[in-house]
């Protein structure tokens, strides 16, 4: 079962059209529900036709009633809705936190620890995303995690700590794997939206419940000898929106089982594509089997999260979230029986193999866009042995915010001496107290560095910069700024670095509008198209000759090349912004003609790659570092 990227994020965007319309019929159905028992429980004083006598009738039509009800459910399902998705727009650390969750420090020394955050770092490299916050949830014995944000920007990984400690080494990269595709392919916005518009739906059976304890409550002070009619009708009314939240939240969790159990299968075979290791993700699975806890958790706040988790959190359901463990182990080990008597240290070799549909191909430029979202297990060796190579001093400075602040000025600062002492009293002088003095004693390992780190630097970074206050940031994003001007000009190096930053910062510390559609042709962005070509074009050898191959790519007959300060940064800044808001299937023509473009002429050098990575992130496709060889690319 092959894993493309934009086709996942196409499949994501039609599944939330889905989910609005099942939530639409949810609401629909609750608002005759309750209708129908409001005018049970009101109805009028009248005459029985077929006996004459006088008793209580239902008036079944009763216009007011069905607009006071439409509004009502509106006002709380709505409510409830707009207030979880408001209380989510944090991101996924309000999810983590919620569960109980860790925030795992990355200078942490515990044997467990250490291996976690380093297997996440090393996916996090592979895959061209900056590196998730990761949660443990210290009370939570059985073996699980999840993935919860609405983009790689804010993305959290949370591992519960019986996964922590029960997993080997292969089975916690397998299951990482797993996250890091939901993360890459769509399924954290959808999954997070989807707590979101349920919770509205569940609010109605907690009202009735609210209502049928205060009525209870209430009938009990005033005694056995009370007529209040009224009281009556509150009770009626309690019982049954009880009763109507109950068959809501057997229809929400009807929902979360159509929406994300195919997901799950797609996100295991992401996890072989990635690693190469079926029985890595398959061992994490037997060894759930066979855990006497198994993947349940614990926490008061399971039931709404738990289409999340990698595991089933909520035992044996009637609409379960994820599909039967053992068909899941069974596409993966197709000789596998049973996971009973899966025992501790029993779930299978950690033999690397390939499965059916993950063999690797020859790597062409177009094959290049097909890594977008799907890193290979050269990305994952490349990542390991580029955080292997890392001096220390820099491994450890880029996992707390002073330290991370100083790599990124050293990443800016002028190879030529006098002017790197200028740049460095700048510092001394604007920036926070210490990052200056720890900036200049980074200067000599980072001057080892090779040019290929510095991306994944800032990939490693990220999380540290979050922890920042509002002022801090400030002042850091006009110090970075000002490293970047000292020298009258901008270099793509320099462009790129501040791209990466703002896209991955910028959502944390302020309001942003969410992403959407605007544009479902290549015609309605001729203009950008040709921007981005023409500054491919420039930046390296390929020229007219690359970027009439790219554009022939996108069918824009008669696309001009742009030159000078048409297609320069500045230009590119607002093409990509234009470029962000393209359909997703439009989105690989556009990162085709791009790598078309680039590699025209056989060679891609670090600017073009650099150029690409930014072009890439820009548009919400996670790029793979381009590796030595890989279409020509130069090392």
């Amino acid at each position: 079962m092959a894993v493309d990227f934009f086709e996942s994020q196409e499949v994501a965007r039609r599944q939330t059209g889905r989910l609005v319309i099942l939530f639409a019929s949810a609401v629909v159905a609750m608002v005759v529900l309750v209708y129908g028992l409001v005018v049970a429980l009101l109805g009028f004083q009248g005459t029985d036709p077929s006996t004459g006598m006088e008793m209580w009738l239902p008036q079944w039509w009763a216009p007011q009633i069905l607009l006071a009800v439409v509004v009502g459910v509106g006002a709380v399902v709505g409510g409830g809705s707009l207030y979880k998705i408001g209380q989510l727009r944090g991101g996924g650390h309000v999810v983590a936190e919620q569960l109980g969750g860790r925030l795992l420090s990355g200078d942490t020394t515990e044997p467990h620890e250490r291996q976690l955050l380093n297997v996440v770092e090393e996916m996090s490299v592979a895959s061209g995303t900056p590196t998730p916050p990761v949660y443990l949830l210290d009370d939570e014995g059985g073996i699980n995690a999840f993935a919860a944000g609405f983009t790689p920007s804010d993305a959290v990984i949370g591992v519960t700590r019986g996964a922590m400690e029960q997993f080997s080494r292969d089975e916690l990269q397998g299951v990482i794997a797993h996250e890091f595709s939901h993360i890459l392919n769509g399924d954290m916005r959808l999954n997070i939206r989807l707590m979101g518009v349920l919770h509205g739906i569940l609010i109605v059976g907690i009202l009735g419940y609210f209502l049928l304890r205060s009525s209870l409550y209430s009938g009990a002070v005033r005694g056995r000898s009370s007529r209040d009619q009224g009281a009556a009708v509150w009770l009626g009314l309690g019982v049954g929106l009880t009763v109507i939240g109950f068959l809501g939240s057997f229809f929400g969790n009807w929902i979360k089982a159509s929406v994300s159990r195919q997901r799950e299968f797609l996100a295991d075979a992401s996890a072989v594509q990635f690693t190469r290791n079926p029985q890595g993700i398959a061992g994490a699975l037997k060894r759930i089997g066979g855990f006497v806890e198994g993947s349940r958790l614990s926490s008061p706040n399971t039931p709404e999260a738990s289409h999340l988790f990698f595991g089933q959190a909520l035992g044996r359901s009637l609409f379960a979230t994820h599909p039967p463990l053992e068909e899941r182990i069974r596409r993966l080990d197709p000789e596998f029986s049973s996971v009973k008597g899966v025992a501790d240290g029993e779930a299978g070799p950690s033999t690397k193999g390939d499965v059916a549909g993950f063999a690797p191909g020859d790597s062409r430029p177009i094959d290049v866009v097909e890594q977008v979202g799907r890193p290979t297990p050269a990305h994952l060796g490349y990542a390991a042995s580029l955080l292997a190579d890392l001096p220390e001093v820099i491994l450890n400075a880029v996992h707390e915010p002073y330290g991370a602040r100083a790599v990124v000025y050293g990443l800016l600062l002028d190879r030529d001496e006098s002017m790197r002492r200028a740049q460095l009293a700048d510092l001394e002088e604007h920036a926070d107290p210490g990052v200056a003095r720890l900036t200049a004693e980074l200067v000599l390992p980072m001057s080892d560095l090779s040019p290929e780190s510095f991306l994944p630097l800032v990939d490693l970074l990220v999380p540290a910069l979050r922890r920042l206050s509002g002022d801090q940031y400030a002042l850091f994003n006009a110090n970075v700024d000002r490293l970047i001007r000292s020298d009258d000009r901008i270099d793509l190096f320099e462009w790129t670095l501040q791209r990466l930053l703002r896209t991955h910062l910028r959502p944390h510390f302020e309001p942003t509008a969410p992403a959407r559609i605007r544009f479902s042709s290549l015609a309605a962005v001729r203009g950008p198209c040709a921007v981005l070509l023409s500054a491919l074009a420039a930046a390296g050898s390929a020229g007219d000759r690359g970027f009439e191959k790219g554009a022939s790519i996108l069918g824009l007959s008669g696309l001009q090349r742009l030159r000078g300060p048409e297609c320069g940064l500045a230009a590119m800044d607002r093409a990509l912004l234009d470029l962000a808001d393209v359909a997703p299937r439009l989105k690989r023509e556009i990162l085709e003609a791009a790598a078309q473009c680039i590699a025209d002429d056989g060679q891609v050098n670090l600017v073009e790659s650099e150029l690409f990575r930014a072009t890439c992130d820009s548009l919400g496709c996670p790029m793979p570092p381009i590796l030595p060889g890989e279409v020509g690319a130069d090392s």
